[in-house]
């Protein structure tokens, strides 16, 4: 029998820094707490996310955990509390969504319909003028949907120059495009 699956002797050896205490941590709840917040969100990524989140939070703040919490209870509150949190600030992409969408409704209205085909050739062409690398971390986020922390574990770079990357694709392609970039991009990718 595993020594961490006492409730009290893996809190106290979280609390001692033992990173083999977090690694059974890991491996006996990413799956649990993955298939829970799923349930939660209906959103794999955000699902991956959030556990993530849980886990980095819950080693920071190892030294304020107290040996009577059950630690099973303890992590799913965790992963309701991100998830109420992430729900929060979705609730702030809508109104964007909103805008981007009415942006190109405006485009469109013009009475110049080949104004967004342009628009988007125009974007995709930028695109393939970023930078090596800022393009292929710019699609793998845009296109292929990965999360930051999934490239940065894909391409074995830090999430810091994921961000840096993907930063400075936005900021090229609205310096060659203009404001109107954003609303392009959510009608190519949808985010």
């Amino acid at each position: 029998m595993n020594l961490y699956s006492d409730n009290t002797h893996l809190i106290e050896s979280l609390k001692s820094g033992e990173s083999k205490a977090y690694t059974y941590l890991v491996d006996n709840y990413h799956h649990k707490l993955c298939v829970y917040a799923y349930g939660l969100t209906r959103d794999h990524d955000l699902a991956e996310d959030i556990v993530q989140n849980v886990f980095i939070r819950t080693w920071r703040k190892r030294g304020k955990l107290k040996s009577e919490f059950s630690i099973k209870s303890f992590l799913y509150k965790l992963v309701y509390n991100e998830f109420i949190d992430q729900y929060r600030k979705q609730k702030n992409v809508f109104p964007l969504e909103k805008k981007y969408i009415e942006e190109l409704t405006t485009i469109i209205e013009d009475n110049d319909s080949s104004a967004v085909e342009h628009l988007i050739g125009l974007v995709k062409k930028e695109i393939q003028n970023l930078p090596p690398k800022c393009r292929e971390i710019f699609l793998l986020s845009k296109e292929s949907g990965l999360t930051n922390i999934e490239i940065a574990e894909h391409k074995n770079i830090s999430l810091k120059t994921v961000e840096a990357h993907i930063t400075k694709a936005f900021s090229i392609l609205r310096i060659k495009i203009g404001p109107k970039v954003d609303g392009i991009l959510f009608l190519l990718f949808g985010n």
